[in-house]
């Protein structure tokens, strides 16, 4: 089995987040950037078909150079070969086309990408990739096994979970639940100094479409005081009264 997990380079979550030029550019001086965690479950979820079935893991992204030790990272937690897009990923539309090409030439059986990302939380690259190449998906997926070319997976749906049962190759939209945040590995030395001979392809963007564009960023308004109560019904005036919320 031949699995592409597709990785996203997001701000890490304590990382102070700020804009420029007139608030319509994002503001990289001084964040730290990691894998996006719903693919980090992905690609710890990868490595176990890795030992337990022999598969090939190989990584993407759609970045310029500065994501480079992101994808290093990857290949120390095991990966085998990384690929990198040369260009910036400007919209999930137009990031989704160059995955899509790099999965139809590199003849993958299984695509784990996250849910969403943590930056834009669009929520739509792993479809898109699934439509482009009319691939079966299974999304917000918390639970995948593989047995020859059958795969049984588990989704949350609203209210619950549902089980389901599709063929390779197959699109995932994964999260938290393909492994567990404990079930994370943290790369070691030996990992380290092995990904440094490991492969890692850099290859030119096709001509794709970009739909959508960066307006402006605003940051969510500052938090307002806190008010205790001391009563129900004390409680239930204010959210009805002040906060509208009832």
């Amino acid at each position: 089995m031949k699995i592409l997990v597709c990785i996203s380079n997001v701000p890490d979550t304590t990382s102070k987040i700020n804009f420029t030029e007139g608030d319509t550019k994002f503001d990289t001086n001084g964040v730290q950037f990691v894998i996006n965690p719903n693919d980090e479950f992905g690609l710890t979820r990868a490595m176990w078909f890795k030992e337990k079935q022999g598969a090939a893991v190989h990584v993407a992204t759609v970045g310029g150079a500065n994501v480079e030790p992101t994808m290093r990272k990857a290949l120390a937690i095991g990966a085998d070969e990384a690929i990198r897009i040369n260009a910036k990923p400007v919209d999930g539309f137009f990031v989704a086309q160059q995955l899509a090409e790099v999965i139809k030439t590199g003849g993958y059986d299984l695509v784990i990408g996250g849910r969403e990302s943590i930056d834009y939380n669009g929520g739509m690259v792993p479809g898109m990739i699934a439509t482009f190449l009319d691939m079966n998906f299974v999304n917000t997926c918390i639970s995948l096994d593989v047995d020859g070319n059958t795969a049984t997976a588990i989704r949350e749906i609203d209210g619950g979970k549902e089980t389901l049962s599709t063929s390779l190759p197959l699109v995932i939209g994964g999260q938290k639940g393909l492994v567990e945040e404990s079930d994370l590995r943290i790369p070691n030395m030996r990992g380290i100094m092995q990904a440094r001979q490991k492969k890692l392809s850099v290859i030119e963007p096709i001509t794709a479409t970009k739909a959508t564009q960066d307006v402006s960023f605003d940051k969510p308004e500052p938090k307002g005081s806190i008010k205790l109560v001391d009563t129900v019904d004390e409680l239930v005036n204010l959210l009805h009264n002040e906060a509208k919320a009832i």
